[in-house]
Order: structure tokens, then C-alpha cells, then sequence
């Protein structure tokens, strides 16, 4: 499909090529896994952070798929150099094809393996598959968000499942910053729970947490796939000044971030 197509904003186009990766996220899962059983060779990225020998093979699966369906569309990948020199990119995939590395090196359940399609520099489509956790997320459009678990596909709403009076919220720290604090006061919060990964749009998508606050940290591709889902299911997404994420800004990093499940928490 070329990206003349997918830009004219054809929500049955883009849920064609949505729909044709889900048995690719759940291939590459299971190579995840496969893999991780086998024992992984691991290295530290220059960076300082690091990378196995399953995240190159899942980024190998997922953008081979890519390729064949959106041959038009430029890769920005977190394993890979390609694009990533490139200005003012609007139309593109960005692939982070292991979010949550060190959860994932040492056996834990919550990494997540990503993709987001960009449009006109937004966040329209993407699918997120939670293997150890045998979730799968995907989005193809506003109100078109869904969860495949246990043979089953369910629609998100973001429809709050929290007992009512708490507002329950995930965290990438248990420690939390004085900034980040505050807003949690703001907000009313009255529980937070450490959670890796773009897990966490997913959860606040299916209303199991009201949301989540970041100062800038990480990067375009750790958060694109989880914006499109939670934002499609009904979720609000902004920084700490209430202004719009867009994505292709310079380096590929993150502003702050405020995601709620809806405006009444």
C-alpha cells in the first residue's frame, strides 16, 4: 500500500495494513520468548542501555513485514541507524521492537514489542503485543481500539473498572520526583504502581489504571504505538502544558507526558 493511500486518511486502509501485522506481533512474540528460553547474547548500546539478540530479531520480523505492506513508508526503528538523520519526517513508522530490555533479559513479563504509524506527524495507528503476558493491543482509528486475550477481541474504552473513589495510576519509578508528585496531587491520585513499558497506555486503555505522568524522558518510539491505542479508545494525551504530542521533532525525544483515561478521572 503506498503512502499516497494511507495519507488521504482511508480508516479502511489503514485497518487493512493494522490487521495484516497482528499474526506477525504474535509470531515475533513467540520468537521473543523462544529466544529468552534459549538464553540471550547481550550487549550495552553506547547509550548505556542495552540490547539482545532478540531485539534485533524482532525488529528483523516486524520490519520485513512493513516493508512488504507500506513499501513507501520510511522506518524510524530504535535498533536501527535508517531515517533517524532525516528532518521534519510526517509520514513514517516508528518501531520500538523491544520496549522494556531490562524486563525482558531478566525474565519479566511486562515488555512490550511496538509499532506506530505516523500520519501528518501524529499518532493514528499501532499495535503493541505483550507476549509473556499473552495480550495483544492494536488501533486503526478514533474508537477503534482492541485487546486479543485469551481467544477473545475486545473493544477499549477506556471505561474505568478502578473502585470508585480511587484513582489508581501507573509509574515508571516507585520513587517519585517532587514535580511528578504534584501532579499526582493535582489529580487526586491516591495509589501508584511501578509498571515498564508501553504496558502502560494499554492498562489505562482498558480502564484497569486512570493514567500516568513522565517528565521528558525517552524517546518518539517508546510511546507512539501506546498513544494511538489509548487515544483511539476515548484517552487523553498531552504534556504538562496541555499541548497536543506530535512526533518527528529533532533527535526523536519525548516531551512530558500526561495520559488519562478520560477528563473525570
Amino acid at each position: 500500500m503506498s503512502l499516497k493511500e494511507l495519507v488521504m486518511i482511508d480508516d479502511d486502509k489503514i485497518k487493512k495494513v493494522v490487521e495484516s501485522l497482528i499474526d506477525t506481533f504474535l509470531e515475533a512474540g513467540e520468537v521473543s520468548i523462544k529466544l529468552r528460553n534459549e538464553g540471550l547474547n547481550k550487549e550495552i548500546k553506547s547509550d548505556n542501555t542495552p540490547v539482545s539478540n532478540g531485539d534485533i530479531e524482532v525488529n528483523k520480523i516486524i520490519t520485513k513485514k512493513l516493508l512488504e505492506l507500506t513499501p513507501d513508508i520510511p522506518i524510524v526503528s530504535e535498533e536501527t541507524s535508517h531515517n533517524k538523520s532525516k528532518n521534519n519526517l510526517k509520514n513514517f513508522w516508528l518501531v520500538d521492537p523491544i520496549d522494556g530490555t531490562y524486563d525482558y533479559i531478566n525474565d519479566g513479563e511486562e515488555f512490550t514489542i511496538n509499532a506506530g504509524l505516523i500520519l501528518n506527524g501524529k499518532a493514528v495507528a499501532g499495535l503493541i503485543n505483550v507476549p509473556a503476558k499473552k495480550r495483544m493491543f492494536y488501533s486503526f482509528g478514533k474508537g477503534q481500539s482492541y485487546e486479543i486475550t485469551s481467544n477473545k477481541t475486545i473493544k477499549l474504552d477506556c471505561k474505568k473498572i478502578t473502585p470508585k473513589g480511587l484513582i489508581k495510576v501507573v509509574s515508571y519509578s516507585n520513587k517519585l520526583k517532587p514535580e511528578i508528585e504534584k501532579i499526582h496531587k493535582d489529580l487526586g491520585v491516591t495509589q501508584h504502581v511501578r509498571m515498564k513499558s508501553s504496558l502502560k497506555f494499554c492498562v489505562i486503555a482498558t480502564g484497569e489504571f486512570d493514567g500516568y505522568v513522565a517528565e521528558p524522558r525517552a524517546c518518539e518510539w517508546d510511546i507512539a504505538a501506546g498513544h494511538a491505542i489509548l487515544e483511539n479508545a476515548g484517552g487523553i494525551i498531552t504534556d504538562f502544558n496541555g499541548n497536543e504530542i506530535t512526533y518527528g521533532k529533532k533527535d526523536f525525544k519525548n516531551p512530558s507526558i500526561i495520559l488519562k483515561r478520560s477528563k473525570n478521572l
